[in-house]
């Protein structure tokens, strides 16, 4: 499986052409799905450009997205910077009017559990964002709900590539009892070495504006649609390897 990270907690100071408004997510999405995405991930925005999970931004793009692409599960945010209090973060779950398929929950912020809660209580899946250099793979792992995620996301936040690699490397091997999907990604510079690691392990990936702004040959990419269609090739072009 392929995920197009749409936008990320980036700004347009960062990009000119990050998708931020309803319309922009739509559009970008439906060119990323055509270059090959199954799935998308996306940070509702407010009118300033900042990430936020008020009911009224989530259903505007969730709605926008669905209809651009019919049949694609839509997946949102609930990050710690989007909502500081873990409280007020999921009450907002709670009340969301549009429900996406899943949302992240990264395990290394407070209150994550009770999010968590939220969302399967609404009967949306669970990403569960494991963050490389954080406790969070086993603090996900003694959480009783573990089983219960639609995949777990292994976050590498190194971004130097043989930093990155060996970071991945011990985070797969502590995920290892996880009864999930694992989706492997990385963030900047590292982003495409781990996802060249993903292919060849056979697990899932994701790429897009959110964790790269520049395509395998350096050159700034266009959009997303530029960023998985790379992914694919390379993907289509790894070598069978062994978990």
């Amino acid at each position: 499986m392929l995920q197009v990270c749409l936008n990320g907690a980036r700004s347009r100071a960062e990009c000119s052409h990050l998708p931020v408004t309803a319309d922009e997510l739509a559009v970008a999405a439906r060119a990323a799905v055509a270059a090959g995405a199954d799935d998308v991930h996306l940070h509702p925005k407010d009118r300033d450009g900042q990430d936020t999970l008020e009911p009224t931004a989530v259903a505007a793009a969730v709605s926008a997205v669905r209809v651009a692409v019919p049949g694609i599960p839509v997946g949102v945010t609930t990050g710690a910077w989007a909502t500081a209090d873990p409280d007020a973060r999921a009450a907002q779950v709670r009340s969301w009017t549009v429900l996406p398929d899943h949302a992240s929950v990264n395990w290394h912020e407070d209150g994550a559990t009770d999010v968590a809660a939220a969302l399967l209580d609404r009967g949306i899946g669970i990403e569960a964002g494991i963050y490389s250099g954080t406790p969070a793979a086993q603090r996900f792992l003694d959480w009783p709900g573990s089983r219960r995620v639609l995949r777990v996301l292994a976050e590498i936040t190194e971004t130097t590539p043989q930093e990155a690699l060996h970071a991945a490397a011990g985070l797969l091997d502590g995920l290892g009892s996880a009864a999930a999907p694992i989706l492997l990604h990385g963030e900047d510079t590292a982003a495409w070495p781990i996802l060249r690691l993903a292919a060849s392990r056979r697990l899932d990936a994701r790429i897009g504006l959110e964790d790269v702004l520049h395509l395998p040959d350096g050159a700034p990419a266009p959009g997303n649609a530029a960023l998985i269609l790379a992914a694919r090739e390379i993907m289509q072009r790894a070598p069978q390897g062994t978990h």
